[in-house]
């Protein structure tokens, strides 16, 4: 594939999105082009309508004029959209939408332009599981360099999916020898005892979340077996006590339901040769009134320890469906507004 630019601007000069350019991309393959414009072209009419500019296609080229910063956008996303259908890998509406996120929040983050194609992925041998925000790209980078990361943010982005996927590729390889998955079973407050059947019918309700990741990147077999040989763990924060994870990948989700008591539990269970990753939304917690969320308490005492990494994630980081960033926001105003009501009525004016 080659692609060849002409300038509307000097390049001595520093651009701004007022400048204009103009790109044109020559594809070398005719059978993935039409998966590139996608049904009826929506994916370049997708381009069109986030990025403001104009796409036209002729041939086995694609014309891009525009803004420059935005011109530059919509080259690094069709580049980024064109390897991974080089790759055998699908092109649909949620990877036109990841790559356009990528491309303006590289833009957002000054990179004058964002390699797209260059950036980390967790592989595994179900295949290679790249980032589709810029939030996601730092957070792999994060899980691969740190013992211990907390990944936070609201839900949609990702923040389990990829640890449980940086887990899977760490035990296929052998540098962990098993993987401990962990919950707090907020909703039956820790205690299991009462609910209906065996211990395995009580919690794997709280826990499907976690199964469901695992069979996206296992088969389902696999992750049977795994869990039988015990190289797999599923089971309630509650049954962490008392022990030392050695060797082990261990996650911590929902870690905003916690106590700062189960918190600190939790941390010290972290054993010799291995790695710990804790996600919640802290604005998202489901503990009883006035009881502090361990997840805060540890953010707020841990950021910045040597060898903690923490990564935020934002409503505009949320890779479900489109409509699912929009209701996240508009919560996040209500509560917001809610949070500001509280104190002003509590400082009585």
């Amino acid at each position: 594939m080659t692609a060849t630019t002409s300038l509307a601007f000097r390049a001595a000069e520093p651009r701004s999105p007022i400048e204009q350019r103009s790109v044109t991309l020559q594809f070398d393959d005719n059978v993935l082009l039409p998966l590139l414009h996608g049904e009826h072209d929506r994916h370049l009419a997708r381009i069109e309508q986030v990025l403001g500019v104009r796409l036209s296609s002729r041939g086995n080229r694609i014309a891009i004029s525009g803004g420059a910063e935005r011109t530059e956008m919509a080259e690094a996303a069709l580049l980024a959209l064109w390897k991974r259908l080089e790759q055998g890998q699908h092109v649909g509406t949620a990877e036109v939408e990841a790559a356009l996120r990528l491309a303006e929040g590289g833009a957002e983050q000054g990179e004058p332009r964002l390699p797209l194609r260059d950036l980390p992925a967790i592989r595994t041998r179900k295949g290679a599981i790249a980032p589709r925000s810029p939030a996601q790209g730092a957070y792999i980078e994060m899980l691969a360099s740190h013992e211990m990361v907390f990944g936070i943010g609201p839900a949609g982005t990702g923040k389990t999916y990829l640890a449980v996927a940086q887990g899977v590729a760490l035990l296929q390889t052998g540098r962990v020898d098993r993987i401990v998955l962990s919950r707090p079973a907020v909703e039956a407050g820790e205690r299991l005892g009462f609910l209906p059947g065996d211990m395995k019918e009580k919690v794997d309700p709280y826990l499907r979340p976690l199964y469901d990741a695992l069979n996206d990147m296992l088969p389902p077999d696999q992750v049977a077996k795994r869990i039988e040989r015990g190289e797999i763990e599923i089971a309630p924060l509650a049954f962490m006590r008392g022990r030392t994870l050695a060797h082990c990948y261990a996650i911590l989700d929902e870690a905003q339901n916690t106590t700062p008591a189960q918190m600190k539990m939790f941390l010290t269970r972290m054993g010799e040769g291995s790695r710990m990753v804790i996600t919640g939304d802290p604005t998202q917690v489901d503990l009883p009134s006035g009881q502090p969320s361990g997840l805060a308490e540890a953010l707020r005492i841990l950021e910045g320890v040597q060898g903690i990494g923490v990564a935020r994630f934002a409503e505009r980081d949320v890779v479900r469906h489109p409509l699912v960033a929009r209701i996240v926001a508009a919560y996040g105003r209500t509560d917001e507004r809610n949070r500001a009501k509280k104190e002003k009525d509590g400082t009585g004016k």
